[in-house]
């Protein structure tokens, strides 16, 4: 028997971000369940409203505690969040999440609710300007997460929103659905 897959998806600021709604659409028709996380570098770059008829789920963003217990009642979103989902994708990835992945930073919703998944649970696809991936402070991180067991996808060469070329591309959605999809089922086996 197949269970339905149940995949978070928190985006990060990136001008990247309107790809995902396409990626959360493509889950959905391969049969996931979807929920996402927007952090609020994200909220300007897709909109709220477009997630959610696609994903036919709430959106999450930071919230103040009162705004949460009137809308579900409690204060611990993150922890019902990370309960129901089977991984976290988090697309596009900034430079910036991913220095706060590595070290355990948990200053928004996306932060704090990742500290609740481990290992392959964890799936990151950067995006981001070639010279920031290209860091050794970047290089390092990804480094830290893939010791701990993340998935960390590589990124796409080619022309890049700035208007450079390079490393540092997200990678087309259906790379994306596969890698996280894969992941899923190798962990079933």
């Amino acid at each position: 028997m197949t269970t339905t897959p149940k995949i978070l998806i928190g985006l990060t600021g990136g001008i990247a971000a309107y790809k995902i709604p396409d990626l959360v659409r493509l889950f959905v028709k391969q049969g996931a369940s979807t929920r996402v996380i927007l952090t609020p570098a994200a909220r300007p770059f897709v909109g709220e409203e477009s997630l959610r008829t696609v994903s036919n789920n709430p959106v999450y963003y930071d919230r103040s505690p009162e705004e949460l217990h009137l809308l579900y009642n409690s204060a611990l979103e993150h922890i019902k969040l990370a309960e129901w989902a089977d991984c976290l994708l988090i697309a596009p990835a900034s430079a910036n999440t991913i220095a706060k992945l590595a070290h355990g930073f948990a200053d928004n919703l996306l932060t704090t609710t990742a500290l609740s998944f481990h290992g392959e649970r964890l799936i990151v696809a950067p995006a981001m300007n070639t010279e920031m991936w290209l860091n050794p402070a970047t290089i390092d991180n990804v480094e830290t997460l893939r010791k701990r067991g993340a998935l960390v996808l590589p990124v796409g060469v080619g022309e890049l929103a700035c208007g450079t070329s390079g490393p540092g591309r997200m990678l087309p959605i259906d790379e994306i659905a596969r890698a996280v999809l894969e992941s899923r089922e190798k962990k079933r086996l």
